[in-house]
């Protein structure tokens, strides 16, 4: 089996950080989504990985390299643009040949990982096996409508949802579903979609099975979808004190504090997790707040946050709220301003609040 993880999405729904940062590198827990679902395919046996890339290519290549570090070997796959899941499917039909395989969106996050399932696909080998979750927001997702356990539609983003179960980001087929994919239009969004060629299969009376995902799983197509998976992540660390931290600093509650990074003077409520060279000074840091490598924050509190590499905060009070700050974001301000602050700040960005 191969795997294919999709990472050629413009994230139009992210921007600004999106401007100048690949979607799928945006860090939770420190960490670019799209490792964790490379970590997650790997996981479950499958070494052999295409990442079907857009215009983003150069820098998800520079980040990911040959795969070798996660012990996978990795082929891009290019998509001259976004013209839908089924679409980059298609491309990489050279890289797929004869064999099954799965497809794993690279900005998605499954708790439990896949590994059950790729069992699980091995085993009945149908020609498609889609995993589903309970969503509150039908509309976004393709859904899917069931009869005892038979899957009978599945409909992309429809106005009047046929049920709640959406289709998680993970597709396990046979090399038939190139066919469908050949036997398909593109739909009104001008894209060729995955519900539509699984529905293909389902038409030709080819078996199509699905799986119902325990635990959690997390689009983070959203800038709340990204803090909401920071704290899924968050949720799950175990204290782990490489750095320094002074005698007047307090932690409470699961802390990372990475090798290089200094807490001075500062309290932290956990879980939080700090990256190498980090510095924070007369600050307070709240649950569920991740800050990257060589962050500077002084006299300042952020809680529920994703501060990342290389952003410098100082001087704002009383607290930053459930923010995303971008790769060396300055923010400046007077430590006696009376409200709370929430930011969506892009790469380099700068705020000053008098």
């Amino acid at each position: 089996m191969k795997g294919l993880i999709l990472s050629g999405g413009a994230g139009t729904r992210l921007r600004p950080l999106t401007y100048t940062n690949a979607k799928q590198l945006i860090p939770v827990g420190n960490k670019p989504v799209l490792f964790y679902a490379i970590e997650a395919v790997r996981d479950a046996g499958v070494t052999d990985l295409g990442l079907v890339v857009g215009e983003t290519r150069a820098e998800i290549m520079a980040a990911v390299g040959d795969g070798s570090r996660w012990g996978v070997r990795v082929t891009y796959v290019h998509q001259e643009a976004p013209l839908g899941l089924a679409h980059a499917v298609k491309v990489a039909r050279d890289f797929i040949g004869d064999d099954d395989f799965v497809v794993f969106l690279g900005d998605n996050l499954i708790r439990d990982g896949i590994a059950g399932f790729v069992r699980r696909f091995a085993v009945s080998r149908p020609e498609a096996l889609i995993l589903l979750c309970r969503v509150d927001e039908p509309q976004r997702f393709g859904i899917a409508e069931l009869r005892g356990d038979q899957v009978v539609r599945l409909v992309e983003k429809p106005e009047v949802p046929p049920s709640d179960l959406g289709l998680v980001g993970v597709y396990l087929f046979t090399p038939r579903i190139f066919e469908a994919i050949e036997a398909i239009q593109p739909s009104w969004r001008n894209e060729l979609e995955i519900t539509d060629a699984i529905q293909r299969l389902i038409d030709w009376g080819l078996r199509v099975e699905w799986h119902m995902v325990t635990g959690w799983w997390k689009d983070t197509g959203k800038p709340e979808d990204v803090l909401e998976a920071n704290r899924l992540v968050l949720e799950a660390i175990q204290t782990d004190i490489s750095g320094e931290l002074d005698e007047r600093s307090q932690t409470i509650g699961k802390v990372v504090l990475a090798k290089g990074a200094r807490v001075e003077g500062s309290f932290l409520r956990g879980p939080v997790c700090i990256g190498e060279g980090a510095v924070i000074a007369g600050s307070y840091l709240g649950p569920f707040t991740s800050v990257g490598p060589r962050v500077t924050i002084r006299n300042a509190e952020i809680e529920y946050s994703v501060v990342m590499e290389g952003a410098t905060i100082s001087d704002i009070s009383p607290r930053i709220d459930r923010s995303l700050i971008g790769r060396n974001a300055l923010i400046t301000g007077r430590a006696d301003r009376p409200r709370a602050l929430r930011f969506i700040l892009g790469d380099s960005s700068q705020a000053h609040v008098g």
